[in-house]
């Protein structure tokens, strides 16, 4: 696979990984939906939960603009199914164990963990609108107010 650093107004990458609910997802079986596709470190830990609870609480508002939620993280299916039925979680949870989709977006960074250097996921969300051209990226996420600061540019 070539190094396309994704930007905005550009198309979204496609492509395609196994979904919580055992279905095969592409990123353009979505067309004609804007897609809030978010990438978090790890099933069941405190910032991803507190992350995936909010998008949650705010599936009726995100479900009338029009919108899907697809999350993305190197865990197993089965770490997926945990971690939706723990938390009550309406919307897919995609598993990049080979970080493939991972790399597409580039969303592996170095991180700090406990004084080692390891390789992870960098909390980042991408807007992509109804034609499938990624319109917002964001990178660095810092949990509060990012569930709402999305909807308010979606509503704009």
């Amino acid at each position: 696979m070539e190094n396309v650093i994704v930007k905005e107004g550009m198309k979204a990458p496609d492509f395609e990984l196994m979904g919580s609910d055992n279905k095969t997802h592409k990123l353009s079986d979505y067309r004609g939906k804007k897609v809030i596709l978010y990438f978090y470190p790890k099933d069941n830990t405190p910032g991803c939960t507190n992350e995936a609870c909010s998008f949650r609480d705010n599936m009726p508002i995100i479900d009338d603009l029009n919108a899907i939620i697809l999350g993305v993280s190197r865990d197993s299916l089965n770490s997926h199914d945990k971690f939706i039925n723990k938390f009550s979680l309406p919307f897919i949870l995609l598993s990049d164990e080979d970080e493939e989709v991972c790399k597409l977006y580039d969303v592996i960074k170095e991180k700090n963990m406990y004084g080692k250097k390891v390789m992870g996921i960098e909390r980042s969300t991408f807007i992509i609108d109804e034609n499938g051209t990624l319109i917002k990226e964001y990178r660095k996420v810092k949990v509060k107010d990012h569930v709402e600061n999305i909807i308010q540019f979606i509503k704009e």
